[in-house]
C-alpha cells in the first residue's frame, strides 16, 4: 500500500529519492507552496508509480528541473506532455538538447547558469558542473524563513554527473544543510570491468566524468561545513561500485561529521521523505 502523503506545513520543506542511478535519476522536493522534481529520468509510467508509492501523483507536480539532457536525466519528459501544467526549468541549452527529441513543446522556463529566481515558495541557485553534457548544472533550493521557529531558511544541493569539484562548487555546497552528492564508482571495480570499452572507462573517470567514490570523500572532506544535516550519496554504478565501497571510502568522514547523517543510496533504491525543520 501507498504511504500517506505527510503534508508539508511549518517546515520548509520535505525531500525523498526516487530513484538514483546509471539507469534513472529523480527527487521529490516538497515545500508550503510547490512540489518539484529533480530531474525526471524514468518513464512517465514510472515516475507515477514511484510518487504514488510516497503518497504523491504526477497530476500535483508543479515543476522539474533538469542538471542535463541525457537520459537517465531527462528521459521521462517526453512522457509529461500529458501532464502540461508541469513547468520544466532548464538552462538554454540543455532545453534546446531535450526539445530535439521531443514531439511536443512543454512549458519550458529557461534560466541562465549561475543565476538565482523564485518559483512560488523555493529560491533556486544554479551552478555550472564538469560534465559531458551541453550546459550541465547542479541546483541549489533554499526555502523556509530565518527566525520562523516551525519553517526555518533550509538548503539543499542536488550535485551529481560532475568529472571533478570545482571551486565554485565547493562554496556552493559550504552554505547548505543536506547535500546530494554523487560516488559513481570505485576506481578498482571500474579498471577491473570487462562490459565497458576502455573509451568508456576513460570518459567515466575524466574529469568531464563522474565522481569516484574517493573524489566524493575527498571534496566533502575539504568542505566540511558544521551546517551540514544530512549527506546523501547516490548515482551508484550497478556494475562497478557497492554500498561497502562506499562505505569504506567514507570511514573517516563520519567519524569527522559525527553530527552529520549519511544515506548510501545504492542503485534502484528510493528513500523516505527526510524533514527539514
Amino acid at each position: 500500500m501507498p504511504r500517506a502523503a505527510l503534508q508539508p506545513t511549518r517546515m520548509a520543506m520535505r525531500f525523498c529519492i526516487l530513484g538514483s542511478g546509471s539507469s534513472g535519476n529523480c527527487a521529490l522536493l516538497v515545500t508550503e507552496g510547490a512540489r518539484v522534481l529533480v530531474d525526471a529520468g524514468f518513464s512517465a509510467r514510472k515516475l507515477a508509480a514511484m510518487l504514488a508509492a510516497v503518497g504523491e501523483s504526477l497530476d500535483r507536480i508543479d515543476a522539474v528541473f533538469l542538471t542535463h539532457e541525457h537520459g537517465d536525466h531527462a528521459s521521462g519528459i517526453e512522457g509529461l506532455k500529458k501532464f502540461p501544467r508541469i513547468q520544466l526549468f532548464a538552462n538554454a541549452a540543455t532545453a534546446r538538447a531535450v526539445q530535439s527529441g521531443l514531439d511536443h513543446r512543454p512549458d519550458w522556463q529557461v534560466f541562465e547558469t549561475g543565476a538565482r529566481f523564485r518559483f512560488r515558495d523555493l529560491e533556486v541557485e544554479s551552478f555550472a558542473v564538469p560534465h559531458d553534457a551541453q550546459e550541465p548544472v547542479g541546483f541549489r533550493f533554499t526555502a523556509g524563513q530565518d527566525g520562523d521557529l516551525f519553517a526555518p531558511r533550509r538548503s539543499l544541493v542536488w550535485l551529481t554527473d560532475l568529472g571533478h569539484a570545482t571551486q565554485n562548487v565547493r562554496e556552493c555546497i559550504r552554505e547548505c544543510d543536506v547535500v546530494v552528492v554523487e560516488a559513481n564508482h570505485c576506481p578498482d571495480m571500474l579498471q577491473a570491468d570487462t562490459r565497458r570499452p576502455w573509451p568508456t572507462k576513460q570518459r567515466i573517470s575524466g574529469r568531464h566524468g563522474h565522481l569516484s567514490n574517493a573524489a566524493a570523500r575527498e571534496l566533502l572532506a575539504a568542505v566540511a561545513s558544521p551546517r551540514w544535516r544530512r549527506i546523501y550519496l547516490t548515482h551508484m554504478s550497478r556494475d562497478c561500485n557497492s554500498r561497502a565501497a562506499v562505505e569504506l571510502a567514507l570511514v573517516d568522514l563520519r567519524a569527522a561529521l559525527s553530527a552529520c547523517e549519511f544515506s548510501v543510496v545504492e542503485p534502484g533504491a528510493s528513500t523516505p521523505f527526510y524533514d527539514l525543520r
